[in-house]
């Protein structure tokens, strides 16, 4: 099992958390996503490591990016 976290700018309601959420949890190996919207931190729970490029596209195919 593997955690990581992203930070996503951009998100501003419920509606921005269930599409960064939807997009994430389709990558493979997912097996949890938590998203905190007044920080923008997304908790990331997998069976494998995550490549970060994924994770960053699937955050920009939410119409979102990560920070930093």
């Amino acid at each position: 099992m593997s955690t990581s976290s992203v930070t996503v700018t951009g998100m501003t309601c419920n509606h921005c958390v269930s599409s960064v959420t939807e997009e994430i949890s389709a990558l493979p190996g997912v097996t949890s996503v938590n998203v905190d919207l007044a920080t923008g931190k997304v908790v990331i729970d997998s069976t494998t490591d995550l490549d970060p490029s994924a994770v960053a596209g699937a955050v920009e195919e939410a119409g979102y990016s990560v920070a930093g």
